[in-house]
């Protein structure tokens, strides 16, 4: 069968309780993500367009960041994963023949391998249920898997409601699980609360499928991080540093380079290129792309921004920027959203660009702002310069056309344009077009005043100091 065909129904009615939040533990991060973007990515990943998620208090929270298409569904009472499920009938009749699979909105680690793998062999069993299982050395309340003297799956026993002799049983219910749509349709309404907690339970459907003679399989997979959920800020942290050493994993067997990974956090859906260092305490987030052969050095923080190959970044900060081939950055500059920086730029130190295009070979030089600008190429930035793009009211752009010199200290008052191959003299506030290969001079004619100092200090009581100080030769 096709994954293509079957559907999806997420839980994620738990709120922040324990996690001490106002927001639905669906909502905790784990590498800058929450928890429900892993599942529904996973889902989308592995073929599974059709998404329904169940909803709790702060339910609108979690529809913010729910892709396109995906739909949801309300538990207003909590009464257990299977009364969950129950909130989802209306989507389960509407995929009657296909396959569904269930699956916890804080457990980001099913990744789209394991729903593949799973639904393969659901498919191939003809079960009605297909339960993904791990083995933990130590399963304290996870449900067990209670297999028959066949190795068939005969049911799921909750810690809580466990016999002595299922206690010893490490096989565990990752809380995931395939379903023909119409054999969980049928069984949800058998669905009983006689247990120790009066809930409703999913697992209990797996007792209702042996019972009703149809099939059911356990599907055991290898990595038991599978069954890792969050319940408070320690299981939160657990997570991150698992995902964090996935992900570390992945970019290494990709060809990037760490010779330290201390402090080194970096987003599951960044993309890295072969020859690439990370330096320590480095944080990627968002979907950010680095090419090939760079080196991203001193705590910089990346975010949603899209890099080239062979570029060298230190001790900076990128906001949804773009950045050519062969580009050089800080240390300590900052590129706020829309900076675009083409092939060849260098960016000194506690440089601040925004909203900017700059053009091949242009230099920003240190203790600059960049702002509403665009810059043509083999440009010269000096140190200091400013662009004043805000009147108090209304924001307006400057154009700096190529080959352009910015002497040192220069303020250019938005909207001015600097043409081709003009210089500006160190100093000079423009608030004028100046023409090409002209030099705009902006600035006070400088007067001497001969004595002006010594008369001031004495005024001020303070030439006495300053002579001792500075004795006469």
């Amino acid at each position: 069968m096709d994954i293509k065909k079957s559907c999806a129904v997420i839980l994620a009615a738990g709120d922040g309780k324990r996690m001490r939040s106002r927001y639905p533990k669906a909502m905790c991060q784990v590498l800058f993500k929450p928890m429900i973007s892993w599942v529904t990515d996973w889902c989308r990943a592995a073929g599974i367009e059709d998404i329904c998620v169940v909803t709790g208090n702060g339910g609108e929270f979690i529809k913010k960041v729910l892709p396109d298409g995906v739909q949801t569904t309300e538990q207003a009472e909590r009464k257990g994963t299977g009364h969950a499920v129950m909130m989802a009938k209306e989507f389960l009749r509407k995929h009657s023949g296909a396959n569904v699979i269930v699956l916890c909105a804080d457990a980001p680690f099913v990744d789209s391998d394991v729903i593949g793998q799973s639904f393969k062999d659901h498919s191939e069993s003809g079960a009605a249920v297909t339960v993904i299982t791990a083995q933990l050395d130590d399963p304290k309340g996870y449900g067990r898997i209670v297999r028959g003297e066949n190795g068939l799956l005969q049911g799921i026993v909750e810690h809580r409601d466990a016999t002595e002799e299922q206690l010893k049983i490490n096989e565990i219910n990752s809380g995931s699980y395939w379903f023909n749509a119409d054999f969980l349709l049928s069984a949800l309404d058998e669905l009983t609360c006689e247990n120790a907690q009066g809930e409703y339970y999913l697992t209990d459907t797996v007792k209702i499928a042996v019972s009703k003679g149809e099939k059911a399989a356990a599907c055991l997979w290898e990595d038991s991080s599978i069954s890792l959920g969050a319940n408070d800020r320690a299981g939160l942290l657990k997570l991150n540093r698992i995902a964090g050493q996935k992900v570390l994993d992945r970019l290494m067997g990709e060809g990037v380079n760490f010779y330290c990974t201390d402090g080194v956090v970096i987003s599951p859906d960044a993309v890295i290129g072969a020859d690439t260092t990370i330096g320590p305490n480095t944080v990627i987030k968002g979907k950010t792309t680095i090419g090939s052969g760079c080196v991203i050095e001193g705590g910089c923080i990346i975010e949603n921004s899209t890099i080239g190959d062979d570029c060298e970044i230190y001790s900076s900060m990128l906001e949804q920027s773009f950045v050519g081939n062969g580009v050089r950055i800080g240390p300590n500059a900052h590129l706020r959203p829309k900076t675009v920086l083409k092939d060849g730029v260098k960016v000194g130190n506690f440089v601040e660009v925004k909203n900017s295009v700059v053009g091949e070979k242009t230099s920003l030089a240190h203790l600059t702002y960049i702002g509403d600008t665009d810059i043509g190429c083999h440009v010269n930035v000096g140190c200091g310069t400013a662009v004043a793009n805000y009147d108090g009211v209304n924001k307006y752009r400057t154009e700096i056309e190529d080959f352009a010199f910015i002497g040192c200290s220069t303020v250019l008052v938005s909207p001015v344009k600097v043409g081709k191959g003009a210089y500006t003299g160190a100093g000079s506030v423009i608030t004028q077009d100046i023409p090409q290969d002209a030099l705009a001079v902006a600035r006070a004619k400088q007067s001497n005043i001969d004595g002006w100092a010594e008369r001031w200090r004495k005024k001020n009581n303070w030439q006495e100091y300053f002579e001792k100080k500075n004795p006469k030769k």
